[in-house]
């Protein structure tokens, strides 16, 4: 695997709904976007920040979506789905594959920000490829087969006063 290196390439993809979830869930506290991003890059060469968004049609949204941009993160926005029994969904699971799969040529590293086990597959395919891959979520909420097949884990829990705002 790549090790790390100033010159290394990175692509950060942030899986902004679990952050949130998450961060609301175990502290009722939200997620420091500027220093997710600067510790995720680490002195290395960015190569694309996306931060995986959803408009709920909460007031403050636009604002936190213009927010993202000015720190650096390209955001790509899903609207919220309600279906005809009341229940809502909106995910970007596939998106988020998809982009690391297409990175995965361009960069050394992809850092997922994310807890969600279903990209325990997506790190071992990277990984095949020569891929670095790092993952930055809170260790409570994250699924152990996500934290294994990364190259490395950051536990944004032992860190609330960098990652919280």
């Amino acid at each position: 695997m790549t090790e790390i290196h100033p010159g290394q390439r990175v692509a950060v993809l942030a899986d902004a709904q679990n952050l949130y979830h998450t961060a609301q869930s175990l502290y009722s506290r939200n997620i420091d976007y500027s220093s997710l991003l600067e510790k995720a890059v680490s002195d290395r060469a960015l190569t694309r920040a996306i931060a995986y968004v959803v408009r709920a049609d909460s007031p403050d949204e636009e604002r936190f979506f213009e927010a993202l941009v000015d720190i650096g993160f390209e955001t790509k926005i899903k609207d919220i789905k309600t279906f005809g029994d009341g229940s809502k969904k909106a995910d970007w699971d596939v998106g988020m594959a998809l982009d690391a799969v297409t990175l995965a040529n361009h960069v050394d590293t992809v850092v997922l920000c994310t807890g969600d086990g279903d990209f325990s597959r997506l790190c071992s395919h990277l990984r095949h490829e020569g891929v670095r891959v790092e993952v930055m979520a809170f260790k409570e909420s994250t699924a152990e087969e996500l934290i294994r097949e990364a190259d490395a884990f950051l536990d944004m829990s032992e860190r609330t006063d960098t990652f919280l705002l």
